[in-house]
Parts: C-alpha cells; structure tokens; sequence
C-alpha cells in the first residue's frame, strides 16, 4: 500500500471489523476477551452487553462461569481503569501499566504520602488482602490503624497502586449482587504479575483490536508514554500508511483492512466501551465530535449505539416489575431514515431479548434536542 492514503471511514471499517462489529463471530468468550485486549468494566456488568453485540450464541451463564473459574478476571489496567481481561493478561500486563496507576494515585493522593514508607505499605496490604477479599473501605481502616494520623482512603488508593489487586466474584457475575471485594493475584490465580513483560506484544495486541493506528492511539488506549520507540523497532514488522491528516498510521500486515462502503449495521455497545476511548484521533468512530457521556452504574441497562459504523446516540432500558415490560428507548442525534429506524429497532428488540428475556419488549424512539 505504498503511498495509499487511509480515510478516518476507511480506518473505521478496519477497526470495525476487527472488533467483530461489522459481523458477529463464533468466538468463545474468553477467546474474544483476549482477542480484544481486554474490556473496560467498571460498570461491572457493561461486558456482557460488550460480548452479546460481538458474539453469536452468546450467553450471560458463559462470562458469569468464567469470573467463577478464575480464567477473567476484573483489575485496574489500561489507563489506570478497571477491565475484564484474561487471567493471563492480567498477569502479563498490570507490571506494564504499574507507573500509569501510580502516576494517577499520586496526582490524587501524593500529599497524603509525605514520609510514607509505601513498601511497608505494600507488605501490610498484601497481608489483610490475602488474609480475605476486602473492599477498599475495610482496607484503609484496617491500615490506618497500622499507620495512624493518615488518610484511610489515601492508604487504600496507595496499596491499589502498588498491589496487583482484583475485584472477586460475586461482583460481575450475572444476576448476583456483592460488595468491591478485592484480593491479589497471588490469592486469586496463583501467581503474581511477570517481572519482565513484553511491551511489544501488548503494542502488537493493540494494533489486533483496534490497528491501524498512530502511536498517539497506542498510548491514549493505555495510557503509556514513550511508545515512539516501541513502533520505531517494531517498523520492519509492521506496515505503515499515511493518514488523510498526514500521520503515520501503523498496522499488522495482514489485518483486515475492508473497503470503506462495506455496509456497517447497526450496533448497541454498552457505557465505557473501549471502542469509544482508545484512539486519540476518535474520528473513525466519532466524526461529529458527539460528547461521550460517562454512565455511573452497574453497567447492562445503558450505552451508545453506532449507525453506519459511527457513534449515532445513546440507549437506556428501563423495567417495569408491574407490568413485566421492558422499555428500550433510543435517542439519536440526527433524524433516522426509515431503513435506520427498521435497523435500531430489530437490534434493540434482539438486545431486550438478551437482556429481559421474560419481560414483554418496547421501544421508544427519540430525537436527541
């Protein structure tokens, strides 16, 4: 592709197709969570509606037994964000993003470490996590108590920063509730965080689920500096195209790259979906500059929605116990076509299926004012 320019719709079909938004795969869940480097889950239920746009046969039972089997787990990683990942990049991965958590907790809570000896710190909250789960309310109180005259929320953000730490089940398992219990990787799967990670391969798993992309995009997606020389060395390997705006968009050589009219349907992604916040440039997926609003919540009950391939508006569901309904209202940014109205409404209805399945479906259509 010598001298090929790439349109921000063209690097939008790519990155859509290889977030397998053009056309559900058959993938298992785990391999998909892998596949897309994760998922961002703060709103701990947000992933299932993540993997049921994604996946063909999807079912709430196969996440909820993957939390239950330890194989994903919850954990701050990319951008000092709480994601679903494997087990095995939890552990490949948390010592990449060690100095972005830390940087983030200082900038928060530095004044509140003044002459603070943070390894024994470290030692005293990995005794009281791996003694049990604690949330992070129990662990600042139990370790001001061993370090008086301190702020307890300011000593659990500091033993987060410094410990592998992951949310356990029940939080994020389908249809339980639980409290932000947490423990370290060592109690949970065994095993602590590599001591040499491999940058490359986490900048190559990048490029799988969102490539092509600029090296402003690798880092905006984890919230790493420096990358330069991480693409700079990994040059050969990879193929480079030029950018309408002239930057240097980097890719994996035979990643799919599909043609830029290739129809896009329509998609629900839930609140925080990585797709919305892991380019710098969001202009494949949100040329309009449309504010991307961030839902507080348990996840599952909101979110955006793409028409043709882009960010179009936003989505809620709300349950009516009485009734035994389920209303789906969409709220688009611009008027709907007939064919986009047709589209919205056989995804939403295929989602409330997904989502109530034993309530009766509604949909409601809005223009966004």
């Amino acid at each position: 592709m010598a001298g090929a320019v790439l349109s921000p719709r063209a690097a939008g079909r790519a990155t859509l197709a290889r977030q397998h938004l053009l056309e559900r795969t058959e993938a298992a869940a785990e391999a998909e969570i892998a596949h897309l480097g994760g998922m961002q889950a703060q709103a701990p239920l947000a992933p299932y509606v993540g993997l049921w746009t994604r996946l063909s046969g999807f079912t709430t039972d196969e996440l909820s037994a993957l939390y239950q089997q330890r194989q994903v787990v919850r954990i701050a990683l990319m951008r000092g964000t709480i994601h679903l990942v494997t087990a095995e990049d939890a552990l490949a991965w948390r010592t990449l993003v060690d100095p972005v958590i830390e940087r983030g907790t200082q900038g928060a809570f530095g004044r509140h470490y003044r002459d603070l000896d943070r390894t024994q710190l470290a030692e005293a909250a990995r005794e009281l996590t791996e003694q049990e789960p604690r949330t992070f309310a129990e662990l600042g109180t139990l370790l001001a108590k061993r370090f008086p005259d301190r702020d307890p929320a300011a000593l659990a953000q500091a033993a987060r920063a410094q410990l592998p730490l992951v949310q356990v089940p029940p939080r994020g398992v389908w249809g339980e509730s639980g409290r932000i219990a947490h423990t370290t990787t060592r109690a949970w799967l065994g095993r602590d965080p590599l001591d040499k990670p491999d940058l490359d391969a986490m900048v190559l798993r990048y490029l799988q689920a969102f490539g092509p992309a600029t090296v402003m995009d690798a880092q905006a997606w984890s919230g790493l500096t420096r990358l330069r020389e991480v693409f700079d060395r990994l040059r050969p390997s990879l193929r480079v195209i030029k950018g309408e705006n002239g930057a240097e968009l980097f890719d994996l050589p035979h990643a799919p790259r599909p043609d830029p009219d290739v129809p896009a349907p329509a998609r629900f992604l839930p609140e925080y979906d990585n797709l919305l916040f892991s380019h710098a440039d969001r202009t494949r997926v949100n040329p309009h500059g449309y504010r991307v609003p961030l839902f507080p919540g348990n996840g599952a009950t909101l979110g955006y929605f793409l028409l043709d391939g882009v960010y179009a508006g936003l989505w809620r569901v709300e349950r009516n116990a009485a009734a035994g309904t389920a209303l789906l209202t969409i709220q688009h940014f611009t008027p709907l076509s007939a064919a986009d109205r047709e589209a919205l409404t056989g995804e939403a209805l295929r989602l409330l299926a997904f989502l109530a399945p034993q309530c009766a479906p509604q949909i409601q259509l809005s223009l966004s004012t």
